[in-house]
């Protein structure tokens, strides 16, 4: 059994690796322009990565993620001028050339390798057509901060304290339904403090969750090809992917949310009830 000591270490090293992308993502965030779309580029290529890695069981073929890089850069690109359905039909179009690259190959799974310049972009496009929304986009993404990380932080905290039942053990063994309900509840109550607004503490409320859900989605993955981590890239947390699961998946959320309400104007949607 590891140490006390052992254990804290770990801890230690979880919340300095935190703090410094945290840090990061809220710097770029305030600087807003190419640094944003920059920065949630290189963590969508990142992840990217670790998706056609993992469902190779580590082979690398460079070509292949250098073309499918290729595909996001232009996606982003069309994104950062407000082109989002140009974006889109990039990313559709990508994805089809790896799946048809991998069937022709041929290589296993080639619905998953399809499949990574979708999920990839979810990191970059959704957060991107948010932030070029003034003057609501700055706040949209802080929003999101807050309900991703308020949830994931007392998900944690609320499920070693109190443990309790299982929330989806197949899936991933150490998760509660008490971690659950306590980070949905922090992550209501987060995105309404920032926010100032009692819809969104409901809509942060529905978007924990959402970020559970897209954590859970890739522990199924990690657990369909036998992986405790999607890469070891960030010390004391694994891959990017594994700290982007939950978020991709509200961003995601927050993204079709504010576009059915305000058009072209998605943070407006999203965040001014």
């Amino acid at each position: 059994m590891p140490s006390a000591k052992t254990n804290w270490s770990d801890l230690t090293v979880r919340i300095v690796s935190a703090l410094v992308m945290a840090g990061l993502a809220l710097l770029t965030n305030w600087l807003g322009g190419p640094a944003f779309a920059l920065f949630w580029l290189l963590a969508a290529i990142a992840v990217l990565c670790e998706w056609l890695f993992l469902i190779r069981a580590g082979a690398k073929d460079w070509p292949t993620v250098i073309a499918a890089s290729a595909f996001l850069i232009l996606a982003t690109a069309f994104a950062y001028e407000g082109q989002g359905i140009s974006a889109l039909f990039v990313i559709a179009g990508g994805a089809i050339v790896l799946g048809s690259v991998a069937i022709a190959r041929p290589w296993p799974q080639p619905l998953l390798t399809a499949a990574a310049l979708p999920y990839a972009a979810c990191i970059v496009l959704p957060v991107t057509l948010l932030r070029l929304d003034e003057p609501h986009g700055m706040l949209a993404i802080f929003v999101l901060f807050a309900i991703v990380w308020g949830s994931d932080i007392m998900a944690y905290f609320t499920g070693r304290t109190l443990g309790g039942p299982k929330l989806w053990p197949s899936i991933s063994p150490k998760k509660t339904w008490s971690g659950f309900i306590g980070g949905v509840v922090f992550g209501a109550v987060a995105a309404g403090l920032v926010a100032g607004s009692f819809v969104l503490v409901l809509l942060g409320g529905v978007l924990a969750a959402v970020s559970q859900g897209g954590d859970l989605l890739e522990s199924a993955l990690k657990r369909r090809f036998d992986a405790k981590d999607a890469s070891h890239v960030i010390p004391g947390h694994g891959g990017v992917m594994d700290r982007l699961d939950g978020f991709l998946a509200a961003a995601f959320v927050a993204l079709v949310i504010g576009l059915l309400r305000a058009g072209v104007h998605p943070a407006s949607g999203f965040v001014a009830w």
